[in-house]
């Protein structure tokens, strides 16, 4: 029978094959809703539907290790001693694969005490001899002996699994000058690292190669060992037992007992509906289609709509101005909106229902055609709306009626591992791809969608993603979010006032700062080094200082800075100082010279807020960041100092909550005791510190005082004793005796903290007050660290969320206030807790009233919500 008569059967390696997938697929670009990691599950079937399509075989099966013990590891205890612990990532991946081939009517195969390459290698073996083509897949080498005629193995190259490299038997004898079984005479020899089996010290492939050309097998080399010279040669004979012991345990079982043989492999239809579902669960909706492809099904029966339901995309038509006011008016319902942008300003505009997709280039007719259109009512969906509002606003036309944002809404729903383009969103809910020109090409092969096209996608996604949007959810998108957005896109458009001369004089002078520590460094250890080179500072600390060695990393010991800080702490030396104070000094000179940078030619800086960039909710800043602004320092201050009121506004007007944070956990927990001393209207410090160490609130000292604050904050990102005990740098027997004295006095604390983690565990995530979701999938994780971790964020998210939501609700509500009332007025800065408000001439009493009760009516809490108000011609000035 010729090879293309044959039957084929194809035999694959599922551990082996999924682990190179867990390596080969970053592990955050793969995770469901719900935190469910999926990369080596995807990247396994990706490989196996490619195999499928490309050998079509007729016969097939995975096969599985059940554990690591096997009858090797009884033999040898050692044998794969060396693996690390599974990385908790790759745990529960192989039974959610092993649900999708159950799905597919791949036969799924195991046994107790015997590793899947001897399942491989008794199926290989039995379909040779039953007359088969028979292809192994696998990432062991082990299975290398395997290969002759008619069994052909497909080895995973380096960089994972989407390319196999065929090993007949000519190939083998091309890369290890033996034939196929010959193989496991070389790994006896040299060893195999990833099985823990040691082999002949200094001798590689090349030596092993040669000795068994020379003496013809294994056995034979073994027997005349005495006549092999040199120092190899004595490793040999000392270490004859170790390739006996190799040799044993790396020759694969033929003749395993099986429940099923070949013949019982026969490649089966799938199990459309239950590929559907599990497919669904782990959210793989561009890997659906093609499985129905490879199972030759109609690809689009993947999807969870029939062919006739996914609409084709529309052409765009390019109607004139007045035919698209006219087209917009007539529209019903939401539109779908994108604005390309180009030198901050509109390109084109595309447009689309449901039905059809307009679009058209940007000019001043158009604009005056739609304008009204954009500041209406009418329900409008954007993909990363802010900078397409912006260019709008630049162009003067303002935007109202704000419906939906697709990347705000999938950070809602995934909000640790989000999706950053339209285009992931079309993939992950749609189970499509939005068409895409390649930018790397001048004249692109294919073309991209146009913006009515994205415009049409866009409101499609906002369809899908409202399916999985949870009630409260969307109301923090609609509520809180979207308003948010509208605010933030003013804030960055207004910018804030820079003094260039002040930022440059104190750059100037941490030059010089640092130019003089660096020679005092110097002059310390008696030479000069590169103060920014971790390798020569490793010399200099742990070689020639001899000082006690930091945490090992991939280069050598630890010199980050809180590390050397800690070892400055228990072991100063003048140059170790130096060092920390030169860095403090550089540090600050990179982040004036990124602010003096970024300073706009009418001598404004303007920051971009990203709504997107934490898991909590909390903003951030970039291009330039300005949270990372010193707060209790004199340089920062100076730094502050050069941001200033602009020209035409009298004051900068700062304001922040006091302890937002403590008071969200006394409305949370409910703590009687917690309430009142917030409620009392004293410091909420003196008065725990009185209740915690049972003295007259005048009897609380600083000491006290600060140990009460450092404890209550503490409690609030579920800092352990020995935390506390590092940060108050006291015993860790007072500091659990502390936090025990807390407890017993404000119990109901103790509890919610208690209470919130196991509700999450038993939901899965966090709520914020107003329904923000965080994930929480490591509750459960058997790995310790990664669930004490979890444990940890969960006490926090809850809190620090819901301070998030209250800023960002007060934030917009000043602005909506500020434009209703007619001010010029306008907030520049929301940093950390704080917003900063540039005020207009004569508008100071309308602009605090507005800022003060709109913080402080931000949220109903059970205790008040405290506004700090300053006042100054800076930042710095009207600090508080």
């Amino acid at each position: 029978m010729t090879d293309s008569a044959k039957p084929t059967l194809l035999v694959v390696d599922g551990h082996s094959l999924a682990y190179r997938a867990f390596y080969a697929l970053p592990v955050e670009n793969f995770s469901t809703k719900d935190g469910q990691h999926t990369n080596g599950i995807y990247g396994f079937l990706a490989m196996l539907i490619n195999l499928i399509k490309a050998e079509k075989p007729t016969h097939m099966a995975v096969a599985f290790d059940t554990s690591r013990q096997s009858f090797r590891t009884r033999e040898y205890p050692e044998y794969k001693a060396n693996r690390s612990e599974t990385p908790a990532e790759f745990r529960g991946q192989i039974p959610l694969l092993q649900d999708c081939l159950a799905a597919m009517n791949i036969p799924v195969l195991s046994l107790e005490d015997i590793e899947a390459d001897d399942i491989l290698a008794t199926l290989a073996t039995q379909g040779e001899e039953q007359g088969f083509r028979v292809l192994v897949c696998s990432g062991d080498r082990d299975t290398i002996q395997l290969v002759d005629d008619d069994i052909t193995l497909l080895y995973p190259n380096v960089q994972g699994v989407s390319q196999l490299k065929r090993y007949d038997t000519q190939a083998v004898i091309e890369k290890y000058g033996l034939p196929p079984q010959n193989y496991p005479d070389i790994a006896a020899l040299v060893g195999e690292t990833s099985d823990n089996l040691p082999g002949v010290p200094k001798v590689g492939e090349k030596t092993a190669v040669k000795w068994l050309n020379q003496f013809g097998s294994l056995d034979e080399l073994l027997a005349n060992a005495d006549k092999v010279t040199g120092v190899v040669g004595n490793n040999l004979r000392e270490h004859l037992e170790a390739v006996k012991r190799n040799r044993a345990l790396n020759r694969l079982l033929r003749d395993v007992e099986l429940p099923v043989g070949p013949a019982d492999l026969e490649v089966k239809p799938i199990d459309a509906q239950a590929v559907r579902d599990i497919f669904s669960r782990l959210e793989f909706r561009t890997l659906l289609p093609r499985v129905f492809e490879a199972a030759g099904l109609d690809g689009a029966a993947g999807t969870t709509q029939s062919t006739a339901e996914v609409p084709p995309m529309p052409k765009s038509a390019e109607p004139s101005p007045t035919e698209l006011a006219d087209w917009l008016a007539a529209a019903a319902g939401e539109v779908g909106v994108t604005v390309t942008i180009e030198g901050g300003l509109p390109r084109r505009v595309g447009f689309a229902t449901l039905e059809a997709a307009v679009e058209m280039t940007w000019t001043p007719e158009v604009a005056e055609a739609i304008a009204s259109w954009f500041a209406s009512d009418a329900p409008k969906v954007f993909s990363d709306t802010k900078p397409q509002l912006k260019a709008l606003r630049r162009a003067g036309v303002d935007v109202g009626g704000l419906a939906f944002d697709t990347i705000l809404a999938g950070w809602l729903i995934r909000p640790s591992f989000p999706d950053k383009t339209l285009s992931d969103l079309v993939d992950r809910y749609l189970g499509e791809r939005l068409p895409e020109s390649d930018p790397t090409q001048l004249v692109p092969e294919t073309e991209g969608a146009t913006p009515g096209q994205v415009s049409w996608f866009t409101l499609r996604v906002a369809d899908a993603l409202r399916v999985e949007l949870p009630a409260r959810v969307a109301s923090v998108l609609t509520d809180i979010e979207l308003p948010t957005l509208v605010t933030l896109a003013g804030m960055e458009l207004a910018g804030v006032a820079v003094s260039h001369d002040k930022l440059a004089a104190l750059s100037g002078e941490l030059g010089e700062r640092a130019d003089a520590i660096a020679q005092q460094a110097f002059a310390a250890i008696g030479r000069e080094v590169n103060l920014g080179s971790p390798k020569q500072l490793q010399e200099v600390l742990f070689e020639e200082l001899q000082l006690p060695k930091t945490r090992k990393t991939k280069t050598g010991y630890s010199t980050d800075a809180a590390v050397l800080a800690d070892l400055q702490e228990t072991n100063p030396h003048p140059f170790l100082d130096l060092l920390l104070q030169h860095r403090e000094a550089t540090k600050l000179r990179q982040i004036i010279e990124s602010l003096d940078t970024a300073i706009g030619p009418d001598g404004r800086i303007r920051t971009t807020y990203l709504q997107t960039g934490s898991q909590t909710g909390r903003l951030s800043s970039t291009d330039p960041n300005l949270q990372n602004i010193p707060i209790r320092t004199e340089e920062g201050a100076r730094i502050r100092a050069a941001f200033e009121v602009g020209t035409g506004y009298e004051a900068l007007l700062t304001a922040d909550y006091s302890q937002i944070e403590m008071r969200i956990m006394a409305h949370l927990s409910g703590d009687p005791g917690l309430i009142e001393a917030f409620n009392s209207g004293e410091d909420t410090h003196r008065y725990v510190g009185a209740r915690v160490f049972g003295v007259a609130p005048e009897d609380v000292t600083p000491l006290m005082r600060t140990k009460v604050k450092a404890m209550s904050y503490g409690l609030v990102y579920g800092l352990s004793a020995f935390g506390l005990s590092k940060q108050l740098r006291i015993d860790q027997s007072e500091a659990k005796q502390l936090m025990m004295e807390y407890f017993a006095r404000f119990g109901a604390v103790r509890d919610y903290l208690r209470s919130s983690v196991e509700q999450a565990r038993i939901d899965g995530y966090t709520e914020t007050i107003f329904g923000r979701r965080r994930p929480f999938p490591d509750l459960t994780s058997p790995n310790r660290v990664l669930r004490e971790n979890a444990e940890r964020a969960a006490l926090n998210a809850p809190i620090q969320g819901s301070a998030a939501d209250i800023m960002k609700i007060a934030l917009f509500r000043i602005h909506d206030e500020f434009v209703a009332e007619g001010l010029r007025s306008r907030v520049l800065l929301q940093i950390h807790d704080e917003l900063v408000v540039e005020v207009a001439p004569g508008e100071w009493d309308a602009a605090e009233r507005i800022v003060r009760s709109r913080m402080a009516d931000a949220a109903e809490l059970t205790v008040p919500l405290d506004v700090q108000i300053g006042r100054g011609a800076d930042w710095n000035e009207a600090g508080h």
